[in-house]
């Protein structure tokens, strides 16, 4: 009976080869609001950019620290709002008084009634339809910019990998700096979160 015999370099050539790991970036973990908001300054000033602070409660002054600017949402939202109510003045312009085009090859008209003298084209009596529509593209907008700015939905984040970071939402702070950031050197930048005196700092991968 013939016996087959593998050589070690045939059987490490049948093994699929190991993955390789991909860092996410450092965690910096801190005891108290006051240690993060000092460390947040140092961070800021050092001039990192993809970095973010994780706390279990909303830390006053915490955006000033980091030097987060002011969104543009509030303008985008603003910007929703008055095309809602230029499109319901239009519309209404349109369907009561001298709405004339040409669709699919035939000219449609509004419906221009004349009631009681009234004039077709009634600013006072647009304002329900122009509020409502100014509302709705106004909260339409907010919300979906919302979750477009945040990045949401986002069922995973590697931050979830660390245990440690389980305290984020409990009574621990943490500093993340990413490794995509320009000035992110594993070495250096571990060697710079170790001196902003935190509890531990650990390496989180993607």
């Amino acid at each position: 009976m013939a016996t087959i015999v593998t050589t070690p370099s045939e059987t490490q050539a049948r093994e699929p080869a190991p993955k390789a790991t991909r860092m996410y970036g450092l965690l910096a973990e801190f005891e108290t609001p006051g240690d993060l908001m000092a460390a947040a300054e140092k961070c800021r000033d050092a001039g990192f950019k993809w970095w973010d602070c994780h706390t279990p409660f909303p830390v006053h002054g915490l955006d000033g620290a980091m030097g987060i600017k002011r969104t543009i949402l509030p303008l985008l939202v603003f910007g929703a709002g008055a095309t809602g109510t230029a499109a319901a003045f239009l519309l209404q312009t349109f369907t009561n008084s001298v709405g004339w085009t040409i669709w699919a090859g035939v000219w449609v008209t509004g419906y221009p009634f004349l009631i009681s003298g009234k004039p077709a084209m009634s600013l006072p009596a647009f304002i329900p339809v122009i509020f409502e529509l100014t509302i709705l593209f106004s909260a339409l907008a907010c919300v979906k910019l919302m979750f477009l700015f945040n990045g949401l939905p986002q069922l995973y984040h590697p931050l979830f990998k660390s245990n440690r970071f389980r305290r984020a939402s409990n009574d621990r702070f943490f500093i993340v700096i990413e490794a995509r950031d320009p000035k992110f050197l594993p070495k250096k930048t571990e060697e710079f979160l170790k001196t902003l005196g935190p509890i531990s700092v650990e390496m989180v991968e993607d």
